[in-house]
């Protein structure tokens, strides 16, 4: 049995506090909000579950509720490009989701996830209906871009130390990832898996970064101390 029919096998209808966890619910008017919630459903994903992989087709519209998940690309010769790390609240595919295509990339759980999803008729059926709800994706297909900009930027340094700072600052996109606040639910090796070093590598820039106060090691995760300094941070060094 594959990964994707094992998650596909465990969705359930998601709790009250699953449903808090959708940044854009409670944006929908009254009943618009009471169709999608009655369309949403929740996986639980282990390590390692693929929620999308190359070439399948698009059946929902998806969004990390808790855990981390991993969006990448992989090729035949072993290199291969990560995108985003996808912390709770974010909600992905969208490009996808409106043009009905197959997913280009892979999104996968770092470790044990909820994970959400909406039908992609439902999604269409918002779109159709709810200012809304077109005014939630617009803004995430605009912020979308600059991340995936930025990811082929990322990919390109050679400083380890900028390449943390980067992929950090993006992980606290506060449009993209409502859900992380000031305080990222990370380990650092989960970090080397998404930024693409060494464990010991990130723990040497997370120093350097806590140094300069832009942020702070906290047991299970980090804390963003200034973000618009962390972000001016790895452009000015670029």
């Amino acid at each position: 049995m594959s990964q994707d029919l094992s998650l596909h096998q465990r969705r359930r209808l998601p709790t009250a506090q699953e449903l808090a966890g959708i940044p854009w619910l409670p944006l929908l008017p009254g009943a618009e909000r009471e169709r999608a919630q009655a369309a949403l459903l929740v996986g639980d994903a282990h390590p390692g579950d693929y929620i999308c992989r190359i070439g399948r087709p698009v059946t929902y519209w998806f969004g990390a509720v808790d855990g981390l998940l991993k969006m990448h690309t992989d090729s035949a010769d072993g290199s291969g490009m990560t995108f985003a790390g996808l912390p709770p609240g974010g909600w992905f595919g969208e490009g996808t989701a409106i043009k009905r295509e197959p997913y280009r990339y892979n999104v996968q759980a770092l470790r044990s996830s909820v994970v959400a999803g909406l039908p992609i008729e439902s999604f269409h059926w918002l779109l159709d209906h709810s200012i809304a709800f077109n005014r939630f994706v617009m803004d995430q297909l605009n912020e979308r871009l600059g991340q995936f900009i930025a990811a082929r930027e990322i990919d390109r340094l050679a400083q380890p130390d900028l390449r943390v700072a980067r992929s950090l600052a993006a992980l606290f996109n506060p449009v993209l990832y409502p859900g992380v606040g000031q305080v990222l639910r990370i380990t650092q090796q989960e970090l080397a898996y998404l930024v693409g070093l060494s464990r010991q590598r990130v723990n040497e820039a997370l120093a350097v970064l806590q140094a300069q106060g832009l942020i702070r090691v906290e047991y299970g995760g980090l804390r963003v101390l200034d973000l618009p300094a962390l972000r001016l941070v790895g452009r000015a060094q670029a």
